[in-house]
């Protein structure tokens, strides 16, 4: 539990956040291309503008894509029109619209599904609200031009793992964690757990990499879904109702991915997740996940720095 000091400061830094994000509405529209790349995201009105920082600073490194939003449901009439002026009138889907079953609905799962129906056919980009883009992203583009899928890792110990090796690190996990009081094993280190024992049709040899779906890439597969439907199905029959838990869709995520003809694992160095540590001058991108968003301003500081490199209107 927060203390009010606590709060107080997330508030104000919250409200820094905003402030410096307002700044993006003064900066040049995103012209779509239609290049077969996607950048798609999951966003409702309270993260319009993180957004509109987190994809136009992408778009300024990448120069690819055209956009596509799924609206979480809460995008106002307002919203849409500043949307469709800033990302070149994008496809908005409504979250309602997104068929999950026999996958779990929530969760981020209509987003999951929704890019692989897309990434039937096109490149499709994940893309968070909360990330900023901050360098170069050679590793990206040469991923798409090469038509293999990628991910941000969800740390520096992170690898493309077989079964085995999933399941040895998820057991020194949960020990530590155990170690350290934590009386309930979550979800994904469930999974993790019982990796070795998920047997999906069609593929002899399955592979997992603990990565963060807050930046992933899905190269074309005419499958689809399927992959992620099926290996939903392994993962409940595992642990059962729990899978309808938060965190089954980067779970699900992770497997799609590692599971891809020859993915990229993005050099954690260079595209990480914040965690309230300095970031290297060099960094790429910047994955600002949960409450850590709002400490030190370093959040603030990268969206100042990205909107000032943006073209003005």
């Amino acid at each position: 539990m927060m203390n009010l000091v606590e709060k107080v400061s997330r508030r104000l830094r919250e409200g820094q956040l905003m402030r410096t994000a307002r700044a993006v509405l003064d900066t040049a529209p995103i012209r779509a291309r239609r290049d077969g790349v996607v950048i798609a995201s999951m966003i409702g009105t309270r993260v319009l503008l993180p957004y509109l920082v987190a994809v136009k600073s992408l778009d300024a490194r990448l120069g690819r894509g055209r956009i596509v939003i799924l609206d979480d449901g809460t995008l106002t009439a307002a919203d849409k029109a500043l949307l469709a002026h800033h990302c070149d009138n994008p496809q908005v889907i409504p979250i309602a619209s997104v068929e999950t079953a026999p996958a779990p609905r929530g969760g981020c799962w209509e987003r999951l599904l929704a890019i692989l129906d897309i990434a039937r056919e096109d490149y499709v980009i994940q893309l968070d609200s909360d990330i900023v883009t901050v360098g170069p992203v050679p590793e990206v583009a040469a991923a798409i031009e090469a038509g293999r899928s990628f991910t941000l890792l969800g740390g520096e110990d992170s690898m493309l793992s077989d079964p085995a090796q999933v399941v040895a690190f998820a057991k020194e996990r949960a020990a530590l964690l155990a170690s350290m009081g934590e009386t309930k094993v979550h979800l994904q280190l469930a999974i993790e757990l019982a990796m070795d024992q998920v047997a999906v049709p069609g593929l002899a040899a399955p592979r997992y990499v603990r990565g963060c779906a807050g930046f992933a890439g899905f190269a074309p597969d005419a499958a689809g879904r399927a992959p992620a439907l099926a290996f939903s199905a392994e993962a409940e029959r595992l642990v059962g109702s729990r899978w309808s838990e938060w965190g089954s869709e980067q779970v699900a995520s992770n497997f799609v991915i590692a599971n891809r003809s020859d993915p990229v694992m993005l050099p954690y160095a260079r595209y990480l997740n914040y965690w309230c540590e300095a970031v290297p001058a060099d960094a790429a991108l910047v994955h600002f996940l949960g409450t850590n968003r709002y400490h030190a301003g370093r959040y603030a500081a990268a969206a100042k720095a990205a909107i000032a490199g943006l073209p003005t209107a």
